[in-house]
């Protein structure tokens, strides 16, 4: 180990297996008479020898005179040699004891001249703290003589040495005296001549030089005096003549550039070639570093994020080990080689570019992750969820300080607060303008009004949902389920976007999603894996607050009035930060609502004018269309109930809700006034449409009940539509099945609002009734009732229709009083079961009212057909029996008197009416008008004092004609009143005219017989069917 630290001083080696050529080795320090060693100099000019060649090489070309140093690159001798041995005599190498107590004294060359002796920079205090740190005093007492004793040796050989060579010295210093003098003075005038001394004497056996040479100074009577030519002043060392050069500088300047003109193409090509060959190497070495930045740019265009990330990663590598290269040489205070220096610069310049580029991919890749909710669609290929979980792990994967995570949950959540507002404002808007033009038009006829009523009853018809009422008002009502159904549906709208992010959200809580994502380059991103406790918290509050936004605008879209300020449609909205940034010139002037539909579409100096005022009942709601029957009413609030009752139970389903937050009662709330408001604008409409049922007749006859109009089942299917809607408006079922996870919020119908549908039926009815009465006992049926079912589609074809004159007050009277009875007996009883059973409530006191009800109007109809009958049928018995004539003058009278035909033709003309308009009421009708008969015979015969035998026998005849012609209809009352009719006869005759005519009474019989033979084709129509008489 010495002798190789040995050899390695007496080289001047670092290390003993070199490679290359040291290049401070290239000159070498030999005289100038030996050749190169590498052949010829970089040059490639052989100078020629000056005459001052002698002093160059004894002043310049030394050898050096300590042992193991060196020459620098600049030519100065370095006299600090690389390694001493210890001046105290302990060890021969310092930079041994050095290495092995760990210092780079060999990299760092500052450092190992401060514990080199030789060295200016010596520190004796470095030195004895770190070479003999652990040095006894008595080791230090021995190396303090050791070290007098080698200083006493050195100062005796160095005074040796001054002595030997004294006079050399002194004769050099004359000499080179002597020769700056004569190049100084060249050119000027000669000194006087003055002897030159010495006070040394020459040593013996040696001469000067310049005596030698024959060339002594000049002296005043050898030289010639005459000026120096001016070629002789360029080459004195003066300050005019620049010190000697001013002679040779402007030739050496020609020669100069005449040599670059020919030799500098070739020196600088080698030159360059040198520097290029230097620099392919770098870059052969470092290939890998600039490929980097390339395929890092690659990958951002193909959107290769999986590359990307491997090649970020690489990048990543080459710097680190480029900055390790740095900390090194700066730890150990050593020089960069050229190789690693060419390193470091070009990973830096390659870092900087990659982190250019990768910064501007992650503040892309931010702009994405915080648009993504408001994209049109997702990527193609990918859904929404992919899209956000590919953008965080690619934030993870590259490394950032913000958290992805927690960036996209406020983002989504600022945008679903802003687009709930926003989409309610704007969906309001639309809503009252349609309004307003609904309101400012003209209300339906009442042709309308009739077409859209029956439709419930229509059996035929593919859409019942077209008819239910105007196309502007289900214009209205589409848009009013539509704009809800975007908000609350939990499929799609803007609650399902709520719950959505939660979820999201509780899996990134819960830490599930986690699972999947990358924990980036050394696991720096493993901190954006967990949510804090404040962040969870935040995210809690932040679904509470969505919710309680849908939950405060929907209950003031029900509960307040309609709007009055609709400007929203012709104001932009103010740019938001998620306000998505326009594609094309013209988006870029509309609001993030602005669409292409006409109807919203108008004027700002001329909008829709406010709704008029007329005390509709309407008006106070801003969610029921204007003149909107209760049969759209009810269709429409049935599903927007359901709709609202299920985005409750989702709403109050979520875990923040679940542990009975107050919330939750504000949720029970909004269902409850929803369905209050509700159920009164549905009742005040059914109130209405009731005063409307008299549109329903058009006189048609029922296809399935010839002897009825189709009024009664119009008027059923109406009802039956009214309170099945009504029902599922108070209780709304579908809403309260609860779900997987839902829970039900809907409570129970209040009472108040159960009795009101109970009150409206009940009205619903009389007013049913009521206008009923009203088209039959019209005198004339106008206009608007004839025409009141104009469409073919909606009326009963031309044969059923046959026969039916709607003109006719009796026929109009007949049908009414069938209708009444089909009410009665099947309508009405079905339409009180449905409500007891839809309801779950026992109509007791209200069937009976209705029912009496029925009952009066049908006696009042009844009595309104058979008065004017009645009447006639008094007027004609009475007229008859009072008349002089009607004793007959023969003593036995063999035919009935002209008045019994006439009432009888009466009889048949009614018979005809009631049996070809409602067949059933005909037995009825004629029993009655045969009481009322019987009772016109009975008060005609009272008011005759006498009844003689004739008479007697022609009162018996026309009663018993009457009653056997009529004994299709008889009833006990009728019989009582002829029983009474024989009677009176009885008391106006005398006893004996009764005993004789009970001796003509089989006589009369025959008579009567043959009366009724006669007139049997006549009174044909009085004869009992033949089934009947078989029953």
């Amino acid at each position: 180990m010495n002798d190789e630290h040995t050899i390695l001083n007496h080289y001047n080696l670092t290390t003993p297996s070199p490679t290359t050529w040291p290049a401070e080795k290239d000159e070498s320090d030999g005289s100038e008479n030996e050749k190169p060693r590498n052949g010829p100099s970089k040059t490639g000019i052989r100078r020629s020898k000056s005459r001052y060649s002698a002093l160059e090489r004894s002043c310049s070309d030394r050898r050096s005179l300590v042992s193991g140093s060196e020459k620098l690159r600049g030519g100065q001798e370095n006299l600090v040699q690389k390694d001493e041995p210890d001046p105290l005599g302990v060890t021969d190498s310092v930079v041994r004891v050095l290495r092995q107590k760990g210092l780079p004294v060999e990299e760092d060359q500052r450092l190992s001249a401060k514990f080199l002796l030789s060295s200016t920079t010596f520190s004796p205090n470095l030195y004895l703290s770190q070479v003999h740190s652990s040095a006894s005093t008595q080791s230090l007492l021995q190396g303090l003589d050791f070290l007098s004793r080698s200083i006493d040796q050195k100062s005796a050989s160095l005074k040796v040495l001054v002595e030997s060579n004294f006079e050399r010295f002194v004769r050099a210093k004359t000499t080179i005296d002597n020769v700056y003098a004569e190049m100084r003075n060249q050119g000027s005038d000669p000194e006087p001549d003055r002897s030159r001394t010495h006070s040394r004497v020459t040593s013996r056996g040696s001469t000067h030089f310049r005596n030698a040479s024959g060339q002594g100074p000049p002296t005043p009577g050898k030289g010639v005096h005459k000026p120096l030519t001016s070629d002789k002043k360029k080459n004195a060392l003066t300050k005019e003549s620049e010190y000697g050069v001013q002679g040779i500088k402007a030739p050496l300047i020609e020669v100069a550039v005449k040599a670059e003109e020919i030799w500098g193409p070739a020196l600088g090509g080698r030159e360059r070639e040198s520097s290029l060959k230097t620099v392919m190497d770098s870059v052969k070495k470092c290939q890998g570093i600039f490929k980097v930045g390339k395929a890092v740019s690659e990958n951002i265009k193909r959107k290769d994020y999986d590359s990307l990330v491997e090649e970020y990663s690489r990048a990543r590598k080459y710097t680190e080990e480029a900055r390790q290269i740095a900390e090194n040489a700066s730890h150990n205070r050593a020089q960069l080689a050229e190789s690693q220096v060419h390193q470091v610069v070009i990973t830096g310049r390659m870092w900087s570019e990659v982190e250019d580029r990768v910064d501007q991919f992650k503040r892309e890749v931010w702009r994405k992750l915080t648009n993504v909710q408001i994209s049109p669609r997702p990527s193609s290929g990918r859904n929404a969820n992919d899209d956000y979980m590919a953008l965080i792990g690619i934030l993870l994967e590259l490394g950032v300080e913000d958290n992805p995570i927690w960036v996209w949950l406020l983002s989504r959540y600022d945008y679903l607060k802003n687009n709930i507002t926003a989409t309610f404002e704007r969906s309001r808007v639309e809503i009252e303008v349609l309004r307003r033009r609904l309101a400012n038009g003209e209300p339906p006829a009442s042709q309308n009004v009739a077409t859209h009523l029956i439709s419930p009853a229509q059996k035929d018809v593919d859409d019942k949902s077209k008819g239910l009422d105007t196309a502007p008002v289900l214009e209205l009502w589409d848009l009013v389920f539509n704009s809800l159904s975007n908000i609350l549906s939990a499929q799609g709208g803007v609650l399902g976007e709520v719950i959505e992010f939660w979820d999201k959200a509780q899996t990134f809580i819960d830490g599930k999603v986690q699972k999947t994502l990358p924990i980036g380059i050394d696991g720096r991103s493993r901190k954006h894996h967990r949510l804090s406790t404040d962040g969870v918290r935040d995210l809690q509050n932040g679904a509470i607050e969505l919710v309680e936004i849908l939950q405060d605008n929907v209950f003031h879209f029900f509960a307040d009035p309609p709007i009055e300020d609709i400007s929203m449609l012709f104001s932009p909205l103010p740019p938001t930060p998620n306000t998505p940034t326009p594609v094309t010139p013209q988006s870029a002037t509309l609001s993030q609502f602005a669409h292409q539909d006409s109807r919203f579409k108008f004027d700002e100096n001329n909008p829709p004018p406010p709704s008029p005022h007329r005390g509709e009942t309407w008006e106070e709601f801003a969610f029921w269309p204007p003149y909107a029957n209760s049969i759209s009413g009810v269709h429409y609030l049935e599903k927007i109930l359901t709709l609202l009752g299920s985005a409750a139970s989702e709403m109050v389903a979520m875990r923040p809700l679940a542990s009975g937050h107050a919330l939750s009662e504000k949720l029970k709330i909004l269902v409850g006034s929803a369905r209050e408001r509700s159920v009164r604008a549905a009742c005040a409409s059914w109130n209405r449409d009731a005063e409307m049922c008299k549109v329903l007749e058009d006189w048609s006859r029922a296809s399935d009940q010839p002897d009825l109009t189709n009024m009664p089942s119009r008027f059923g299917a109406f009802e039956n539509t009214v309170l099945s809607g009504m029902q599922k408006i108070l209780y709304i079922p579908e809403a309260t099945v609860n779900k997987a996870g839902s829970v039900g919020i809907v409570p129970p119908p209040p009472a108040k609002l159960v009795q009101m549908v109970r009150s409206q039926f009940v009205t619903s009815l009389y007013k049913a009734l009521s206008g009923m009465v009203e088209n039959a006992e019209r005198t004339k049926a106008s206009s608007e009732d004839r025409s009141a079912i104009g469409m073919d589609d909606l009326i009963s074809s031309k044969n059923e229709t046959r026969g039916i004159d709607g003109n006719s007050r009796n026929v109009r009277m007949l049908l009414t009083l069938s209708n009444l009875a089909s009410l009665q007996n099947s309508v009405v009883p079905n339409l009180i079961s449905q409500f007891e059973t839809s309801f779950s409530i026992t109509l007791t006191d209200e069937s009976k009212t209705i029912r009496d009800v029925l009952s009066q109007i049908s006696d009042r109809l009844f009595h309104s057909y058979t008065q004017p009958t009645g009447e006639q049928l008094s007027s004609i018995i009475q007229a008859g029996i009072s008349s002089p004539d009607w004793i007959p003058t023969t003593a036995r009278p063999s035919m009935v008197q002209p008045y019994v035909y006439e009432a009888l033709l009466l009889l048949v003309y009614v018979h005809t009416e009631v049996s070809t308009t409602a067949a059933p009421l005909t037995n009825h009708i004629l029993s009655h008008l045969l009481e009322h008969t019987s009772a016109a015979f009975l008060e005609a015969f009272r008011k005759r004092s006498r009844y003689p035998l004739t008479a007697l026998m022609q009162a018996t005849l026309d009663v018993e004609f009457v009653a056997q012609t009529m004994s299709q209809y008889t009833t006990e009352k009728a019989s009582a009143t002829q029983s009474a009719i024989y009677v009176e006869l009885d008391h106006g005759t005398t006893p004996d005219a009764s005993k004789r005519l009970q001796g003509e009474l089989p006589e009369m019989r025959i008579v009567l017989k043959r009366l009724r033979e006669g007139t049997r084709s006549e009174f044909l129509c009085f004869k009992r069917p033949p089934r009947d008489r078989a029953g």
